[in-house]
């Protein structure tokens, strides 16, 4: 009766139309005074929450990427994918990925890599010969990744509420982000075989060459977070200051930041890091109810039993779930939602926490665009103006792709623990 309070409570708001982080909120509270538990803990939680060092990258990553954004660095890393491969067979649609996987290592964040990329990819793929709706699809999948590869806020959240280290984690998701953009171009390939395309003419070396030296301060970005938290210079939250000031610093250099612009840039990623925040807080508190009152740890127990112990079908039926809860749930109230229960199954069979969390997260950039919620869908949809249903349509083949790249991460476990393995033998050797 406790668990069908809290999960009727908690989808009976979302269908409402009330903000997840209320919905959370709302509905933990409802079930843990429905049992008589005690309400003063709520506020020491919510502080405990959100208060923990490693979640203080968050803001940094956000400003760091609004302001790259701002600074045009999209723009620069489009024209320079588009001199290396845009004069081959489905060049637009590699520059689509590529740019995406570069992109996603400066704003960390999915639909903030479909909003920066959209404007300009969406229309520069129709003008070779894709359609509106597979351009929106492209765009909208691949700015999937951004969660994947690092610096991921998702990962964050997940190190935040496990104690893994955020470091291995970002490298954890750097291949699977590779590979999901690999088979999303093959499937963007199979999709137009025999279909004619506009080839873009090839660029000459000084072309190429002027490219790169305009797209050096956004190539730089990545280097200097990975290079800095692998090379044993600063921990993850401080690279994402870092990774900040970075930005600023290049948006002067360059003259498209203004002192007036700055103000604006972090007003926004103040309001944008309080979204992220507040379903911080609540999910944290649906946790603390799932915990307190017994149903992680029946579910736990119940898991086990239905996977009789083999650790390859309780992965099978993590992602079952995953995908079905990326379909209505955003990634980061998701983690704190299943995180309680799937991490004691994981510890039980000797999977690795780190690779569960690149599995999760894989799971839930799946869910980015995946209908009916996919946030990545509606944010392409609003840029290529056209409607959910056609995108829908298109992104399907696509979605195929990147359950295949999710299935070979789940069971090829090197896939994800090849450079986490490294990093951690680096540091202790």
């Amino acid at each position: 009766m406790t668990a069908l309070i809290l999960f009727g409570v908690f989808f009976l708001l979302l269908f409402m139309n009330m903000p997840i982080a209320f919905a959370l909120g709302i509905s933990s509270l409802a079930t843990l005074m429905y049992e008589g538990l005690p309400l003063l803990p709520v506020a020491s939680n919510l502080y405990a929450a959100t208060s923990k060092f490693v979640l203080l990258a968050i803001p940094f990553f956000i400003l760091g990427g609004n302001v790259m954004d701002k600074s045009g660095i999209s723009g620069q890393l489009i024209d320079f994918a588009r001199t290396l491969v845009g004069h081959r067979r489905s060049g637009m649609a590699l520059v689509t990925v590529i740019v995406a996987c570069f992109f996603a290592a400066i704003s960390g964040s999915g639909p903030a890599t479909v909003a920066a990329l959209g404007m300009i990819l969406i229309p520069a793929m129709t003008n070779v010969g894709y359609d509106k709706s597979d351009s929106a699809a492209l765009v909208s999948a691949s700015g999937a990744i951004g969660i994947i590869i690092p610096p991921s806020i998702t990962f964050v959240i997940y190190g935040s509420i496990t104690g893994k280290s955020v470091g291995e984690l970002f490298a954890s998701g750097i291949i699977p982000g590779i590979l999901m953009g690999v088979l999303l171009i093959l499937a963007m390939m199979f999709t137009y075989r025999g279909r004619e395309l506009k080839l873009l003419p090839r660029a000459t070396g000084r072309e190429r060459l002027r490219a790169f030296v305009k797209a050096i301060p956004g190539l730089l970005m990545p280097v200097i977070i990975l290079g800095g938290i692998y090379g044993g210079f600063f921990t993850p939250t401080e690279a994402a200051a870092v990774a900040a000031i970075y930005g600023i610093i290049v948006g002067f250099i360059t003259r498209r930041l203004k002192l007036r612009d700055l103000w604006d840039l972090l007003v926004d990623s103040v309001s944008q890091t309080a979204v992220v925040m507040l379903i911080v807080g609540t999910a944290s508190l649906f946790s603390y109810a799932l915990t307190l009152t017994g149903i992680a740890s029946d579910a736990s127990s119940a898991l086990i039993d239905i996977s009789g112990g083999n650790k390859y079908i309780f992965l099978l039926i993590v992602n079952v779930i995953l995908l079905i809860a990326g379909c209505f749930i955003d990634a980061n109230s998701a983690m704190y939602i299943i995180v309680p229960i799937l991490t004691p199954v994981a510890a039980a069979l000797n999977i690795d926490l780190v690779h569960l969390g690149c599995i999760m997260v894989f799971n839930l950039a799946v869910g980015l665009v995946t209908p009916p919620v996919g946030v990545n869908l509606y944010v392409g949809c609003g840029i290529a103006n056209i409607k959910l249903k056609s995108i829908c349509k298109s992104v399907m083949p696509l979605i195929v792709a990147a359950i295949i790249a999710l299935l070979l991460v789940t069971y090829l476990e090197p896939i994800s623990m090849l450079l986490p393995n490294l990093v951690s033998n680096s540091v202790t050797g």
